[in-house]
Order: C-alpha cells, then structure tokens, then sequence
C-alpha cells in the first residue's frame, strides 16, 4: 500500500516534471533557456517515472534495466544538451534581451558554412 502510494506519488511529480519542460519549450525565449529546461525538468522527470515502475514492479531484472536506464539519461541529457547549445551558438541563433553576459563572445568560432551547390 505505502509502495503503491510511493510510486503514485513519483509519477505524478514525473508527469508534473514532463508538462514543465514541455511548457519551458514553448514559453522560453531563446534557444540556449529551452534546452536548459528540456534537458533538466524532462531528464527529472523520466527519472522519476523510472524509479515509480521500479518501486510498482520490484524484481531484479526491472532494477537493472530501470538503473541502467536513469544512468544513461544522467549522462546523455547533459552531453546531448552541451552539444546543442554548442551548434546553436556556433550557428549564430540570438540570445534573448534578457541576458546580461556573453562569456564566449569572440571566443568561439563560428561554423564554416559550406558553398551552395548549383
């Protein structure tokens, strides 16, 4: 019963997790702020409902697919977002109004762009 309402609990904040990062896609400003919140609420998020089907069917084989799981999402989000962000300035995409610092500024070159082909 404790397990059931400990899971319940756990994928409700895991969906709540999910509907925020879907809400900071749409509603952020740059590019740079909607990665940021896709890759930290929504990586949470599939954390959370990971752990909840491990506490709803406990078992040997659902704890190591479940860990293996959230060990590639902890190391996947953080590089696949780093990567991104990293393309995204690289390609000259706009910061929003609202940021106050652009520490790579003349520091990071921008991507060579390829001749059209005709």
């Amino acid at each position: 019963m404790i397990r059931a309402l400990l899971a319940s609990a756990l994928l409700a904040i895991g969906a709540g997790l999910i509907v925020v990062s879907s809400l900071g896609l749409i509603r952020l400003p740059d590019v740079y702020n909607r990665m940021n919140a896709v890759a930290k609420a929504g990586s949470l998020g599939l954390i959370c409902i990971l752990l909840a089907v491990l506490l709803l069917l406990p078992g040997v084989r659902t704890a190591v697919v479940a860990l293996v799981a959230i060990g590639l999402q902890l190391v996947s989000a953080p590089v696949g977002g780093y990567a991104l962000a990293r393309a995204a300035y690289r390609a000259g995409s706009p910061l929003a109004d609202s940021t106050r610092y652009d520490e790579l500024g003349g520091r990071v070159p921008p991507a060579r762009r390829r001749a059209a082909r005709e």
